[in-house]
């Protein structure tokens, strides 16, 4: 997840080696190969693009907001569920049904994005 937010600010090479070890699976030998490196040099390679992106996270925290957003837009979902239960059983409210729905499609609109 880290590498989605900040992957863009590794080296092409960091880049292309972490797509290459997480994204397609290949094994350091294989990667060395590919890459006219040592095996050796390729987990170097890794390791130091992962700490960059540690780095990064501790520095920006982007990825743990967009986490935090979305524990809280599914609570807003959750919340919703749980209004519209309620106005079916005791209200019957065209206008609080009709308001849920606008709710659910403002949390839809925004995890999109």
């Amino acid at each position: 997840m880290l590498y989605d937010f900040y992957g863009e600010l590794l080296t092409e090479k960091q880049q292309e080696v972490i797509e290459l070890y997480y994204n397609e699976d290949l094994s350091l030998a294989e990667i060395a190969q590919h890459s006219g490196i040592t095996r050796q040099g390729v987990r170097d390679s890794i390791k130091r693009a992962e700490n960059q992106l540690l780095v990064l996270e501790e520095q920006l925290g982007l990825s743990k907001r967009f986490s935090d957003i979305n524990k809280i837009l599914d609570s807003i979902l959750e919340n919703t569920q749980e209004i519209n239960r309620l106005n079916d059983r005791i209200f019957l409210s065209k206008d609080i049904s009709m308001r849920v729905e606008n709710i659910k499609q403002l949390v839809g609109s925004i995890a999109q994005q």
